[in-house]
């Protein structure tokens, strides 16, 4: 504080002032803000996550901030620009979903058959199962089955055909020529 005498007055004093704290801008205009954006957006929790994320962009910078003429300027100023960002993504995100087909093609899930199998696919060991599936499901040859493996091909072969007998047994599917289907 300095006294500055003036000749025919009394006595005034002129205050210095310091840029105001950061914690002082944002306890007097944090709810202000809120109040303003909420009445953009129409939702609470946007406009307080909006104005939290400028006074945060505020108090990184808070050196520089603190000089301007009016700090709150800026603050409001990034808020609404944060604000006007969310709601042109939103849009953006609403005119693509617009476009998008209203049903989702619905697909069966799997039919008892299926479900049968992949039991009895489990009751298999794990070669002879490993064997079933890359060789009837993957469409592998012999050659590169016992290639993964690191097995003879008559190996796979016979896994393969204890895993068809297995099969053929766990789902019942014997005709009546005896052999399996």
């Amino acid at each position: 504080m300095t006294a500055l005498a003036e000749p025919g007055s009394e006595t005034r004093i002129a205050v210095h002032h310091d840029p105001p704290s950061f914690d002082e801008v944002y306890a007097a205009h944090y709810a202000d803000l809120t109040v303003q954006l909420y009445a953009y957006f129409g939702d609470r929790q946007e406009a307080h996550d909006v104005v939290q994320e400028a006074f945060y962009r505020a108090l990184i910078k808070w050196n520089s901030v603190a000089g301007y003429d009016d700090p709150v300027a800026w603050v409001r100023r990034v808020a609404w620009n944060l604000a006007v960002s969310r709601w042109r993504k939103a849009r953006t995100a609403l005119s693509f979903l617009g476009k998008q087909r209203r049903i989702e093609p619905q697909t069966a899930g799997p039919g008892p058959e299926r479900v049968a199998l992949v039991a009895a696919l489990g009751t298999l060991p794990d070669n002879q199962r490993r064997a079933m599936v890359l060789h009837y499901m993957a469409d592998l040859p012999l050659a590169e089955i016992a290639q993964r493996e690191g097995v003879a091909i008559g190996t796979v072969k016979s896994w393969l055909h204890r895993g068809r007998a297995a099969l053929a047994a766990e789902l019942d599917l014997s005709d009546n020529a005896g052999g399996a289907r």
